[in-house]
């Protein structure tokens, strides 16, 4: 039954590419009739780009996790679903069989529907990576509440953001996490959000680490007393294909983060079909994506995909430099992972530590080797296939979004042809274009253009929560008829696309995207700021720093003590991970007579561009432009 439907061969490739193009309802009605429906579509799909309007499998009744964990049981109960590697080398790592883990998620959904939660209902996730997050997203889906976790990185402020948005009323936490070297309480970083916050039902605690926390009466609640009075048999609640899955909040290049919407049917489906071929998952094999579950690589190629293949999947909890720069292969050669799934920024930092912390470890069960986040530069693709698949692993350099669900260009292991730097070419049923300015379609190679999609596929965005014009404006009005992805791309002679960058006012820092307007807001706020504008620019590790230009109102202020107050400020509002790399304070922004400020000149400046800058003397102030690039960083 698993795994029918993985193309083997690159002849089958193109054969399967051209039938999902020229017959995509009958495609894909193929491919959804390998999992368990409870009741089959009386549709396939109905669409509209221009609403947007996108339903799939509509009429057909289904849970996710009855195909994750239920129909997997006749055969494969004693069969290693997760493995858990603690933060620590030192601490014991858990394996849950197929078995355990349905107990667990059982388990955890009947404590969910104790505490008053129904089909529907919002239900935030903010918590580390242990195994408790894992059973959290599958009981919230077994129930049909809908989960949107948020990356135990951000702040008070961040979190307070999104619940408010999802107006979700009840919160599942931890008492306190281990992040590298660091220890983070948890649990006192939610009671900060919600603090203001009245609406708020129930929030659950996981006890982690035993750390102190404090329980506010007749709202907290401990998971380990609940779990004992429940049963680890939870019938699934019987969901149609639209019904929403869950929420993921995505920066946009405006400042409130938006929240993606993903749904029952169409998703599963999607993220079990590339999984198995992307990676091309063989029964046994020990696959390790190392992404958070807070960012959807988390969610769909560390939860869902996988399990929806009966595979063993591999959930770490720590960093990869901690407790020293070896750890990713030094789990690798512990646990005999097969398939190994990571960031470039991961791959950069760990190349720059050296060679020797690779060495003393045996990576010879490797056999594919991905890339995820942001496009990969081609010397750290040659170390990665050179020093940690020994010259013999393929790299699935995988490119997709939030927003698409799942992966929509990528080679298929072992199969499609490889080239650095290049996502390669689309997976069955994508149909990719390249766009000219205009809005016209480039049909030849060897070209430039804003990389959009034609026509829809399972797993696509339906809607932003509770603001739909927002996912129109954003990704269907730009050029009509179409998906806009906010990327650009080349196509070779060969058709393989490669990814060059967004075209938004958006950052990808270490593969997490933040819009220049978040961080904005949030300098904006520190004291004696006047304004501010931040670009991304080119970084050796993270792919793209934050560059922040700053005008201050009084400039005989302390500038170093400005500048951690800077930074202070926006690690308090968004998170650590926004960081700016370099802050620079200038007297005057480069605007446009009508006020508009001229990013695309500050950001040629960052790149050492500065015989390339245009014509500046339309400027409001000329002399600004000289000014930056005299004090430049």
């Amino acid at each position: 039954m698993h795994n029918t439907f993985q193309i083997k061969t690159f002849e089958e490739y193109l054969e399967v590419y051209q039938n999902s193009i020229s017959e995509p309802e009958k495609f894909w009605a193929d491919i959804a009739s390998h999992f368990q429906w409870h009741k089959t579509w009386d549709n396939v799909l109905e669409w509209d780009f221009t609403k947007p309007q996108i339903k799939w499998f509509e009429g057909a009744q289904l849970n996710i996790t009855i195909n994750c964990l239920d129909r997997h049981l006749p055969e494969k109960a004693n069969h290693t679903a997760l493995i858990w590697e603690p933060n620590s080398p030192n601490d014991s790592y858990r394996t849950y069989s197929y078995q355990s883990l349905f107990n667990e998620v059982c388990r955890m959904a009947n404590v969910l529907k104790l505490m008053g939660i129904k089909k529907g209902d919002r239900v935030c996730i903010y918590m580390p990576m242990i195994p408790d997050l894992a059973f959290a997203i599958l009981a919230c889906a077994r129930i049909g509440a809908i989960h949107s976790v948020i990356f135990a990185g951000f702040s008070a402020n961040s979190i307070s953001d999104r619940i408010i948005d999802s107006h979700c009323k009840h919160i599942i936490t931890a008492d306190a996490m281990s992040r590298g070297a660091k220890q983070i309480p948890v649990k006192a970083v939610v009671d900060e959000a919600i603090e203001n916050i009245d609406f708020i039902e129930n929030v659950l605690v996981i006890n982690h680490q035993n750390w102190p926390v404090i329980y506010k009466e007749n709202r907290d609640i401990s998971y380990d007393i609940l779990k004992q009075k429940v049963s680890v048999e939870c019938e699934a609640e019987m969901m149609q294909a639209e019904d929403e899955l869950f929420i993921l909040y995505t920066s946009g290049s405006t400042g409130k983060p938006k929240g993606v919407v993903h749904t029952c049917g169409g998703y599963m489906v999607y993220t079990g079909y590339t999984f198995a071929n992307v990676f091309q998952y063989q029964s046994k094999d020990i696959y390790w994506c190392t992404a958070d579950i807070g960012w959807i690589t988390g969610h769909s190629y560390m939860i869902y995909g996988p399990l929806l293949n009966a595979a063993t999947t591999l959930m770490f909890e720590g960093v990869p430099n901690f407790p020293d720069p070896g750890r990713f292969w030094q789990v690798i050669d512990k646990h005999h992972v097969n398939i190994f799934y990571t960031a470039p920024t991961a791959i950069r930092s760990l190349m720059a530590c050296g060679i020797e912390h690779v060495l003393p470890y045996n990576l010879s069960s490797l056999k594919t080797l991905g890339t995820v986040g942001e496009p990969i530069n081609e010397e750290a693709w040659q170390w990665y296939f050179d020093h940690i698949g020994k010259g013999k692993c393929p790299i699935v350099d995988t490119w997709w979004q939030t927003e698409t669900g799942g992966i929509l260009l990528s080679a298929l292991a072992g199969i499609s042809p490889i080239k650095p730097t290049h996502a390669g070419l689309p997976l069955p049923g994508i149909q990719p274009v390249l766009l000219n300015s205009d809005g016209n379609e480039i049909s030849e190679n060897n070209v430039e253009g804003y990389l959009a999609v034609k026509f829809p596929w399972p797993s696509m965005i339906r809607t932003t929560w509770g603001d739909h014009e927002r996912c129109r404006m954003n990704y269907f009005d730009t050029y009509k008829g179409y998906y806009f992805t906010g990327d650009g791309a080349k196509r070779d002679e060969n058709g393989l696309y490669r990814i060059i960058g967004r075209v938004d006012d958006v950052i990808n820092v270490s593969g997490h995207r933040f819009g220049t307007a978040e961080i904005e807001n949030a300098i904006n706020q520190t004291p004696n700021i006047v304004e501010s504008a931040v670009v991304g620019f080119p970084h050796d590790i993270k792919g793209q720093g934050i560059y922040a230009f700053v005008v201050v109102e009084n400039f005989t202020t302390d500038i170093e003590n400005l500048k951690m107050q800077i930074i202070e400020t926006i690690v308090e509002k968004i998170g650590r991970i926004a960081k700016p790399d370099k802050i620079q304070i200038i007297s005057g922004l480069p605007k446009t007579r009508s006020g508009k400020i001229m990013r695309r000149i500050l950001r040629k400046i960052t790149e050492g561009e500065i015989e390339n800058l245009g014509d500046t003397s339309t400027l409001l102030d000329p002399l600004i432009v000289e000014e930056i690039i005299k004090g430049r960083i």
